[in-house]
């Protein structure tokens, strides 16, 4: 029954989902439940003993060890688990649990806004596993002052300095960096696809690269009369461009075929397509040896929103757009926050402290 639920989900959404059924199938054989026999409430419960820090009444929490589901993972878990049991339902298994999940609630202006004709949608899906909505203010990881400066002077692989270079100025995921082909990068201005006159990047999901990278989006994209088209397009600064070429003209293996970007520069897989698990090692090692910490590819990313967001004046949807996030909401929840070392608010909390006796 899971595989057959697995089997109608797109690609990316059936590997999430198919770890989370599998944490949850075994839950299930460790309580003495089955899909056929369990309720509503028990998967409440499930819930509860995912995302809570607490025991509960029935013993040792799951998942004991580790940490509990935040926010998003609690989300899909519950996405996942719907799908499933609705599944099921189709299907003459536990009906009783599937009409549990055919309940409706009123729109809210998020769900009118993100619908062609919104306005008129009287009711949407509601889902009884759901978390409740929580809207909290994260202050994002960045990387060290001046760490892309210290590490460009301090790598040796023109590589690994594009790879800096590329994370710091495109915000760029490191899935969607190992991921890219050579055909995707538009370098030049009015390139062929029409899309965008300034030098930019085409980032395409594609399920089958060598080195398993994936992108996170999921736009559609083309290839027509080999040129692509459609995908997520990110601009490409001159420092981007600069590197490119210092990498494609001096380390770059002729004799490659697979087209990706990224490759192995030394060892048994030289010339192979460059994993993201090889890039992240790359930087935490170079992060401790320049005794800044251990550097993760994603600090850029949030310094890239971060930087957008001071540059266009808070304007959500212009840093939405420049990094591909999916929504402005995500966006000022993670980033839309003041800046504690901004100039007008240490202005602003200075003169508050004078007038205190």
């Amino acid at each position: 029954m899971a595989d057959g639920f697995l089997r109608s989900c797109e690609g990316g959404t059936d590997r999430t989902y198919a770890y989370l059924l599998v944490d949850h199938l075994r839950w299930l054989e460790f309580d003495g439940l089955s899909t056929d026999l369990v309720v509503l409430r028990d998967l409440q419960r499930y819930m509860g003993l995912l995302g809570a820090e607490y025991a509960g009444p029935f013993g040792r929490p799951w998942r004991e060890g580790k940490r509990p589901y935040g926010q998003r993972s609690l989300e899909t878990t519950a996405a996942a688990l719907k799908g499933f049991y609705l599944y099921q339902g189709m299907r003459g298994v536990n009906q009783g649990v599937a009409k549990e999940f055919q309940h409706t609630r009123l729109p809210t202006k998020a769900d009118k806004r993100r619908a062609f004709l919104g306005h008129t949608k009287k009711v949407v899906p509601a889902n009884p596993l759901a978390p409740a909505k929580t809207v909290r203010r994260r202050h994002p990881k960045m990387p060290p002052q001046g760490a892309r400066g210290r590490l460009i002077e301090a790598l040796s692989a023109a590589r690994d300095r594009m790879v800096v270079t590329w994370l710091d100025d495109g915000g760029f995921r490191i899935g969607e960096l190992c991921g890219l082909h050579l055909i995707d990068l538009h370098l030049r201005e009015g390139a062929a696809c029409g899309e965008c006159r300034s030098p930019h990047v085409h980032i395409c999901h594609r399920e089958n690269n060598p080195n398993r990278a994936r992108v996170k989006t999921k736009h559609p994209w083309a290839l027509v009369d080999g040129i692509v088209r459609g995908g997520a397009i990110r601009r490409a600064s001159p420092a981007m461009i600069h590197t490119y070429f210092e990498y494609m003209t001096t380390e770059y293996p002729s004799e490659a075929e697979h087209g990706m970007l990224l490759v192995q520069l030394h060892g048994p897989g030289y010339g192979q397509p460059w994993a993201t698990v090889a890039a992240r090692g790359m930087l935490g090692r170079a992060g401790i040896r320049l005794e800044l910490g251990k550097i993760r590819p994603h600090q850029w990313r949030h310094e890239f929103a971060t930087n957008v967001l001071d540059a266009c004046g808070g304007n959500t949807v212009i840093a939405r757009d420049a990094g591909g996030w999916a929504s402005a909401t995500t966006v000022d929840e993670t980033y839309g926050h003041v800046d504690v070392h901004d100039p007008m608010f240490v202005a602003a909390l200075n003169t508050v402290w004078e007038q205190q006796p």
